[in-house]
């Protein structure tokens, strides 16, 4: 049985809409509002042609504050610290010693000695912890900081009537400001593939916030949607989710659990010719050894592929799919796979099983599926 030990004070706000908490990352969270197909595709279309908004203050967010800190996220993260000024942020991996993923992380700059790791259900607050020995840093897990995301289209066309330059806020950049009133940190950032903003809050004014957003937003289509809703989302985006696209669900028949970013397609989180961070040799080393690749697939018809299901080349298993999703908007039926390196190339065809054991012809092809270059996510103005 989980345990939940860290609470969310819009719990009440979510059993109010319908909401059964289940455990996320320790917290309660909204998984499901309503545990319908209906449901789900209601709140997928709000993100994709409105704006939906989210609690994702499950996410885990560390301060690291002190002359050292700089130093702590070198260590414990692939990128290179240097080149993140004060108002910017960046996504990140953590490596182990084998060079093998464990977290992956957003580093957010707030001044020149104090930054915030936000990260999701690794092990990343022990590996700043372990960086942090003997240097002169504090670190300081924040769980009365609140995160409630606002993903889509019309996002910005709302924050934008109550915060003067939320029209020029770059990918990835921070804004230090209020919103109805109470002091705010506006991130662009999300995990949804469209243009939206994470907005930090402290306890004692996420329930002002959340309720404002609804109310004032709702003529604009802006809905809370549950959390379930990210896994759509991703799938199409290119956004992989720890554990359920790692071998810790997906274990090797005779090996321990532990990917490479080479494997997973993150080797563009290592800032170029970084070295010192945790696992860098092996990581380096790793690289043209890949076991198998994350790579997107494509399936024919509208049936999607269970989670989980089996991916099959000439009747033989040779991975799995990790998400499915069928988009009635964008008009494909697609998932996150892991899949033989030899395979992880367009075009190449193999077949998904699903549980009840319909077989399902399917392509490989390179991910994202939705805004492949990616300007919806970058836009600006």
């Amino acid at each position: 049985m989980a345990i939940i030990y860290r609470h969310s004070v819009l719990a009440n706000r979510h059993a109010e809409i319908g909401a059964k908490l289940e455990d996320w990352n320790g917290m309660g969270t909204a998984w499901f509002y309503d545990d319908t197909p209906e449901r789900a595709e209601a709140d997928y279309l709000a993100v994709r042609t409105k704006a939906g908004l989210m609690d994702v203050s499950g996410l885990k967010k560390v301060h690291v504050v002190g002359p050292q800190a700089a130093a702590v996220i070198d260590r414990a993260t692939t990128r290179n610290v240097d080149k993140i000024m004060p108002g910017r942020s960046v996504y990140a991996c953590m490596l182990n010693d084998e060079g093998k993923f464990i977290d992956d992380c957003v580093i957010y700059r707030l001044s020149v000695n104090h930054w915030m790791v936000v990260h999701g259900t690794g092990t990343g607050h022990e590996q700043l912890t372990m960086a942090a020995l003997g240097r002169n840093v504090s670190i300081i897990a924040d769980d009365d900081l609140h995160d409630m995301s606002l993903q889509g289209p019309v996002a910005v066309d709302f924050l934008a009537k109550h915060i003067d330059g939320i029209r020029d806020l770059a990918y990835f950049g921070i804004l230090q400001t209020k919103l109805f009133g109470r002091a705010v940190m506006i991130s662009r950032t999300g995990y949804t593939g469209e243009r939206g903003y994470e907005i930090f809050v402290g306890s004692k004014d996420a329930v002002h916030v959340w309720d404002n957003i609804l109310a004032e937003g709702a003529s604009m289509g802006i809905v809370p949607v549950q959390f379930s809703t990210l896994d759509l989302l991703r799938t199409e985006s290119y956004l992989l989710f720890f554990p359920g696209d790692n071998s810790e669900t997906y274990p090797f028949a005779d090996e321990p659990c532990g990917d490479t970013l080479w494997e997973l397609g993150l080797e563009f989180t290592v800032s170029p010719g970084k070295i010192g961070f945790r696992g860098a040799e092996n990581h380096y080393a790793l690289e043209g050894k890949e076991r198998f690749k994350i790579y997107g697939v494509r399936l024919e018809g509208t049936e999607p592929a269970d989670e989980g299901a089996v991916l099959l080349q000439d009747g033989k298993e040779v991975g799995h799919v990790t998400f499915g999703m069928y988009s009635s908007l964008n008009k494909h039926n697609v998932g996150i796979a892991r899949m033989p390196v030899e395979c992880a190339k367009d075009g190449c065809k193999m077949t998904v099983r699903n549980a009840n054991n319909n077989e399902i012809p399917c392509v490989a092809e390179e991910m994202p599926f939705y805004d492949k270059d990616k300007k919806i996510r970058v836009a600006k103005g």
